[in-house]
């Protein structure tokens, strides 16, 4: 594999070249910081959630990333709509499936989502993945208090279990797909302290898998990449406001050469997982 930081620097540069449109169909709380990540990282969002023009913006966009974090059934119903229309056109998939443990109507829909569509990657926090992994994560309403499993395990079972990519975000980014692992290790603390940083690191995955070949290192190096912004924002900032006003800030300054410099990944070599794991 390539050195995580050249893969960044080539995707990042591509996305501001070719300005995929994204369609998002994401969270109310963040939905303005997503589109904002977007635009920064240089593609177009395109923020359509209503079931009656779901699928003519699935046919034009070049990746589809859907949030669970406000959801409704009208919503569960506008992403499968979008979904079938994207898996038509072999467009890439994201899923961001925010307190998926916390309810029957998310995990019901997780569930539904991953079984329906052809989702391309699914990334979330400790908590939320171990639940798509079929094993035990605690949340305190949306935000992750632990699980029972390692976070590396859990992104190998997702990812085998669902046939996805499956990046579990922490301290060290975990990103797997049944195989390959990458340990991504670029990040700041202040992310934990921002209302919707993860929805917009799943934006940004979008945006780099919109213009990529390989999935697995497209969305390891999307989210090396807002976490280098958010590490060069916390040197900016003095505390959550000003380091989310920052954090759009460094999304749109990076250049593909502070990447190169400046990611901080590694492919993993892990043990096999047990028989029937």
């Amino acid at each position: 594999m390539e050195p995580l930081g050249e893969v960044s620097a080539q995707l990042l540069d591509r996305v501001r070249g070719l300005r995929p449109l994204v369609h998002h169909i994401t969270n109310v709380v963040s939905a303005t910081d997503v589109a904002n990540a977007t635009l920064a990282t240089g593609a177009l969002p395109v923020m359509a959630h209503a079931c009656e023009e779901v699928e003519e913006v699935a046919a034009t966009a070049s990746a589809l990333a859907l949030n669970l974090g406000t959801l409704t059934p009208r919503r569960v119903e506008a992403m499968l709509l979008a979904g079938r229309r994207a898996g038509e056109r072999r467009v890439p998939v994201v899923l961001d499936p925010v307190g998926v443990g916390l309810t029957k109507l998310r995990a019901d829909a997780a569930r539904r989502l991953l079984r329906e569509l052809p989702v391309t990657a699914v990334r979330g926090n400790l908590a939320e993945m171990a639940h798509l992994a079929g094993g035990e994560g605690f949340l305190r309403g949306v935000e992750s208090v632990g699980a029972a499993s390692p976070p590396e395990e859990v992104a190998r079972e997702v990812a085998r279990r669902h046939r996805v990519v499956a990046a579990v975000t922490g301290p060290r980014d975990w990103v797997a797909d049944g195989v390959r692992f990458v340990a991504v290790d670029n990040g700041h603390p202040w992310l934990r302290s921002v209302a919707g940083a993860g929805c917009m690191a799943s934006g940004v995955v979008a945006c780099f898998l919109a213009v990529a070949d390989d999935p697995l290192t497209a969305t390891a190096a999307a989210l090396a990449y807002f976490g280098y912004a958010a590490e060069r924002a916390a040197e900016q900032a003095c505390g959550p406001a000003s380091f989310r006003v920052a954090l759009l800030d460094q999304l749109a300054r990076l250049q593909p050469q502070d990447l190169r410099a400046g990611v901080r990944a590694s492919l993993v070599e892990l043990p096999a997982a047990p028989h029937g794991g």
